[in-house]
């Protein structure tokens, strides 16, 4: 019995001897703020070995665990004093509490370069870049800001590019927005940039994300503190052209309540120019020049406010609202001049005045629940949204035509348009998270996502010898549509050894497009001239669905390198006015009409990455290749409709083209040579094929294009800082059209004051007044006859100059934010 008593001892003894004892703790800085990435290493007393390490959280959380023993805790932030806790004597579980890190005072300026600076994060699915304290884009929008992250471009017009591929799907807080608009962009050049938190680029998405967008994702995080007490910041700029606005943001935050606000105003007229020389082979003219001048009146009110309750330190729900009710005022004029051969024969001044009252609103309902307050990945979050719009826009057009044979001047035309929208979207989507193992992590989700759109299209026309108007029959309608999707995902992650991880999901999609258009006169025989191909189609009920494998893997090398390794699927669902098959006009010359027969486009793409950090150089890199099929392309086309004075009408419109072909590679650099200069430069090459006929003309084409930035920043005498942003994107080419390059350069200077809770700024974009579209346009007939050319110019804004003052309240400088480490409160990674 002694024996059995003395073994018991023994195995007692031996487990207590070998049991793994835990250290936690929270790591803060001077301020107050979690500090998330600092780094903890359990060090040998007697060896001086590191027995285990790792990094604090987005809380600024750490949990380490080793063997009963004497240690050295060593707690490390890059530009703060270290922490070392000294002979700990680890025999039972050790909580450190709260440890606060002080900022090293003679790293002080290091510090704030560090911080301003853009800085990229790589994880398996997206990168991610922190915008910093960018000048150039100081009073500027959404889509300013976007202009300077690698990989994204945004044309003269505002719409946004990821690699050169417009089919990109834009989200706000990881989800669908009315803020990204139902479809459109158009919001993202009215909201200020100084809302961004950060952009996440998602070229190779996981199934977490929706399966729309062949190009990939970007995710745009709004800024939202959570820092105890109150704070906030208030801005105020004034530009030439005429750019004036105010945001205030401001944060309430307690133990059990987080109210959070940004208000904004904005009055804007950015002006534009446009020049057009087209030429036919038949038809009354043989050659018309026009000149067009765009004056834009904009104005615009946005209220972004909401409050998140902690039940517990576990769970939380957020409510927000979100309201953008604006108006727009436009006055375009378009000079025509035509000829017959090289004989000028007359002119004709065309004018729209147009005025739009488009309001957005959105309401949002958030629930997050943590199970493990050890393991804070095993969560739940629910989201319930609403989102409508009503947009009604009145247009008056009048056209004149002159003459140089000394007769009458007339009116030539008389328009008046209504385009009235109402929209309203639903959203409700549930993602888990369960981790697996000590590094695995399993994950599902539901997402449903419907839309409703109602437009109501009228055009009346008038003479001069006529002031009553008469409605337009086959151009006037009204279309009901019904986008629904739904879809549900499930992934794994995982980490093989030391160095390797996996991602694995499918995704499924279930989608309807339903369209139910009525001709506001009950007659479809006016609709006959725009179907060559038979009978025509105005109510369609198209459904499908399909599931969307995606692959992301990462591996990790000794040398703080890593390489990435995507596959997905991709989807591009036509819009509602690719499908609406009653034609719109922008002009009696130039009309666009849906196709209610597109279908979907699909496309498979690989990306393989790599990031590699030096002392002060951070490299990032990619090449890709993608193959769509069945994708979209806008042809035109000359139908024999000809006006009332002879033009020839040329229509536009999408169909189901071609199977196309993209392969390229982009190379990003951070440097940071000194503390007071850096660089940022990006470079992106692709070479696009696309193979398709229609009508008995190919219309294929391949195109080598690029597009490369560069910035850099330099800290002048004084405390001045200087900004400078370059960009270049090389020729493109389609199966009609070729556009030139275009080169553009930024200028910013700015200025702390008033014990740096202040910022004055003075910035130039588009210096040269180089930001324009020139393109030149063939369009040919089956038996490859020439039928016109158009050679065109289009500015969409010009060279802008603005000012800005902001001040913060009892808020850091805005690059010594709370989450150094690149987090924030919106992570849809699942924690890879």
């Amino acid at each position: 019995m002694n024996y059995k008593h003395l073994f018991l001892f023994l195995l007692i003894t031996s487990f207590l001897q070998a049991q793994n004892f835990e250290i936690t703790g929270t790591v803060v800085d001077d301020q107050g703020f979690e500090l998330e990435m600092a780094s903890v290493s359990i060090i040998d007393s007697q060896t001086d070995e590191v027995v285990e390490g790792g990094i604090t959280d987005m809380e600024g959380k750490f949990k380490l665990e080793a063997p009963e023993g004497n240690y050295t805790v060593k707690i490390e932030f890059i530009s703060f004093e270290s922490r070392i806790f000294k002979k700990v004597e680890l025999n039972q579980n050790l909580d450190f509490g709260t440890v606060e890190l002080m900022t090293e005072v003679d790293e002080l300026e290091e510090v704030n370069v560090v911080a301003e600076k853009t800085e990229v994060d790589v994880k398996l699915d997206k990168r991610i870049y922190n915008i910093g304290k960018d000048l150039t884009i100081s009073g500027g929008t959404i889509s300013d800001a976007l202009n300077n992250v690698p990989s994204v471009s945004a044309d003269v017009d505002g719409t946004i590019s990821l690699r050169g591929n417009e089919n990109v799907r834009i989200l706000i807080n990881g989800k669908p927005s009315t803020l990204a608009g139902f479809g459109d962009q158009d919001v993202l050049q009215q909201l200020p940039a100084e809302a961004i938190e950060r952009v996440e680029v998602i070229a190779s998405p996981s199934a977490r994300y929706d399966a729309e967008g062949t190009a990939g994702i970007i995710n745009i995080v709004l800024k939202r503190d959570r820092t105890l007490g109150y704070n906030g910041s208030a801005q105020v700029t004034t530009g030439t052209p005429l750019n004036n606005g105010v945001t205030i943001n401001g944060n309430l935050r307690t133990d059990k309540l987080n109210i959070f606000s940004t208000l904004t105003y904005g009055r804007r007229k950015p002006p534009g120019n446009a020049q057009y020389d087209n030429t036919f082979t038949s038809g009354a003219f043989d050659r018309i020049v026009e000149d067009r001048q765009y004056n834009r009146d904009i104005e615009d009110f946005s209220v972004n406010a909401g409050a998140e309750y902690f039940i517990s330190e576990e769970e939380s729900i957020t409510y927000s609202v979100y309201a953008r009710p604006g108006s727009r005022n436009y006055l375009n004029t378009n000079f025509t001049d035509r000829f017959i051969g090289d004989t000028f024969d007359s002119s004709t001044l065309r004018e729209e005045f147009e005025d739009r009252d488009d309001n957005r609103y959105q309401t949002s309902l958030n629930y997050r629940k943590i199970f493990d307050e050890d393991n804070r990945d095993h969560k739940l979050e629910v989201d319930a949204q609403i989102s409508w719009r009503d947009r009604d826009e009145e247009v008056n057009i009048f056209e004149n035509q002159f003459t140089v044979q000394g007769e009458d001047d007339f009116l030539l035309a008389q328009e008046q348009i209504f385009d009235n929208r109402d929209e309203i979207g639903y959203l409700i989507q549930a993602d888990y998270v369960q981790p697996v193992g000590e590094n695995g992590q399993f994950e599902a989700g539901f997402r449903g996502d419907y839309n409703d759109n109602r437009t109501r299209f009228e055009i009346f026309l008038g003479e001069e010898d006529n002031p009553s108007n008469l409605i337009q029959d086959n151009l006037s309608n009204i279309f009901n549509y019904n986008e629904n999707v739904t879809a549900s995902y499930v992934q794994y992650g995982d980490k093989i050894g030391e160095n390797f991880s996996f991602l694995l999901g499918l995704r499924y999609e279930y989608t309807q497009l339903k369209g139910e258009t009525t001709p506001l006169l009950d007659d479809l025989s006016s609709l006959e001239q725009f179907y060559p191909d038979g009978d025509v189609e105005t109510d369609f009920d198209n459904r499908f669905s399909n599931f969307f494998p995606t692959v992301n893997l990462i591996y990790e090398l000794p040398d703080e390198s890593e390489v990435t390794l995507g596959y997905n699927r991709r989807i591009n669902r036509p819009r509602n006015w690719f499908i609406n098959p009653f034609p719109s006009r922008t002009s009696r010359t130039n009309i666009f009409q849906g196709n209610p027969s597109l279908r979907p486009a699909f496309a498979d793409a690989v990306d393989l990455g790599y990031l590699k950090k030096f002392e002060k150089i951070t490299l990032s890199g990619s090449v890709y290749y993608q193959r769509e099929e069945d994708s979209f392309e806008r042809i035109q086309e000359d139908l024999g409709i000809v006006t009332q004075d002879g033009i020839n009408v040329i229509i536009n419109r999408p169909i189901n083209l071609s199977v196309n072909e993209r392969i390229g590679g982009e190379l990003g650099v951070l440097y940071n040579p000194t503390k007071k200069i850096r660089f940022n430069g990006s470079f992106n090459y692709f070479r696009f094929e696309s193979r398709g006929e229609f009508r008995g003309v190919d219309f294929g084409a391949t195109n080598v294009s690029w597009f490369g930035r560069l910035s850099s920043r330099v800290e002048l005498p004084w405390g001045i800082n200087w900004q400078t942003n370059g960009f270049y994107r090389g020729p493109l080419e389609n199966a009609q059209t070729k556009t030139d390059p275009i080169l553009a350069l930024d200028l910013a200077l700015s200025k702390d004051i008033l014990n740096d809770n202040a910022t004055i700024s003075v910035n130039v974009r588009d210096v040269f007044n180089s930001r324009r579209r020139i393109q030149s346009t063939r369009a040919l007939n089956s038996d490859g006859e020439l039928l016109f050319t158009s050679e065109n110019e289009f500015q969409w804004r010009v060279r802008q100059i603005s000012a800005s003052f902001v001040y913060r309240f009892n808020q850091q400088k805005k690059q010594n934010g709370k989450k150094r480490g690149g987090g924030g409160d919106y992570d849809d990674d699942g924690g890879f």
